[in-house]
């Protein structure tokens, strides 16, 4: 099941405004935190109770916590890769480790007596993966999480990203990645010029980056990075179809009962002998074929259209379609709307046969 977080920073919030934050985003249907103790400065026991009294709190909501570390925090805590004992003590579901070991050590952690789950840094496309493997780890321990980047123009390109996300999901492993709020104000370090793992995303409404995660296929959990999204994002998101393309609609004339019908109430899929020129969900055709739809706003066709085959076009009556490309009208289909621009960056990701519903905004 794909999951939603958020992260919490108990050194730069108090304990109570994290704990309303996380009931807060519990009230959506969030179920993972992201915590950060590369960030974490002072006394070792006053740090572990802290989190501790952050996580304890997160548990009575069913929150899984994963923590962020690397070498240097295991050798400034004491701690070496053969006892996690001071992590389950702490109570994380698991650690992250933002940077690696040799390999074997990672694969002797996923052998923990704690359960405790082992997360990799995805963000980089090396053999460090595949030569954790080589080392027989147990897989159903290991996770994988990219990087978020909190200076601009220093996140992942899309390139980067897929390749990083596609060596975890060869080997069947979970891969979570970040969005940044933008109501949110800090993260774990000073600089905080918004929080996500893709540069593209920086400027982009939280739904939005939420979305061209998901439709990557390639990544499970979505996780807000800094603090603190507003109620208003987390309601947005979690009203998101994790598994299902859903496409933003602005109407452009008024439509009839069997156009919005055809447009908003069926579950279409991308025809499997594509054309260059729609994206075409022919099965309304069969199941409205005795309904009349009256040429309506038959105007030149744009990219991004939303198109209706009219009843000039008989056999292709009630067909939709959106238009990949701009195309004369020979008055055949009627123009109902466009992609809002926002979603405009989904239509070229449809694929053959993939399912996607539309939704009116």
């Amino acid at each position: 099941m794909r999951k939603l977080g958020i992260s919490v920073y108990p050194e730069h919030a108090e304990l109570d405004e994290n704990k309303k934050y996380i009931e807060l985003a519990a009230k959506y249907g969030f179920s993972r935190i992201f915590t950060c103790l590369l960030s974490a400065d002072g006394d070792k026991e006053k740090i572990k109770q802290d989190f501790k009294d952050m996580i304890m709190h997160a548990k009575k909501y069913n929150f899984e916590v994963i923590a962020d570390v690397a070498p240097n925090i295991f050798h400034e805590f004491g701690i070496s890769y053969d006892d996690l004992s001071f992590f389950y003590e702490m109570g994380v579901d698991g650690i992250r480790l933002d940077e690696g070991f040799s390999g074997n050590e990672e694969s002797l952690m996923t052998f923990n007596p704690y359960n405790l789950m082992i997360e990799l840094n995805a963000s980089q496309v090396t053999g460090y993966l595949d030569n954790i493997i080589s080392y027989h780890p147990d897989k159903h321990m290991l996770l994988g999480c990219h990087n978020f980047y909190p200076k601009k123009r220093s996140g992942l390109s899309k390139e980067q990203f897929l390749k990083g996300s596609e060596q975890f999901k060869k080997h069947g492993i979970r891969v979570a990645a970040f969005i940044s709020s933008h109501s949110a104000d800090f993260g774990p370090w000073p600089v905080s010029e918004g929080l996500c793992s893709l540069e593209e995303h920086r400027f982009l409404p939280v739904d939005v980056q939420a979305k061209d995660l998901f439709y990557t296929n390639l990544v499970d959990d979505v996780i807000i990075a800094n603090c603190f999204a507003s109620e208003e994002e987390l309601k947005k998101l979690s009203e998101i179809n994790k598994g299902l393309m859903v496409l933003d609609v602005e109407l452009e004339t008024e439509i009839s009962t069997t156009e919005e019908k055809i447009a908003f109430e069926e579950l279409h899929f991308f025809r499997g002998d594509r054309s260059e020129y729609t994206v075409c969900s022919t099965l309304p055709r069969v199941k409205y074929k005795e309904f009349e739809i009256k040429p309506n706003n038959t105007r030149s066709v744009k990219k991004g259209d939303v198109l209706i085959e009219n009843s000039n076009y008989s056999r292709y009556k009630g067909e939709l379609h959106i238009a990949l490309k701009d195309f004369e009208n020979e008055g055949n289909t009627n123009v109902i709307g466009r992609i809002s621009n926002s979603n405009f960056r989904f239509i070229d990701q449809i694929q053959p046969w993939q399912k996607f519903r539309l939704k009116k905004i």
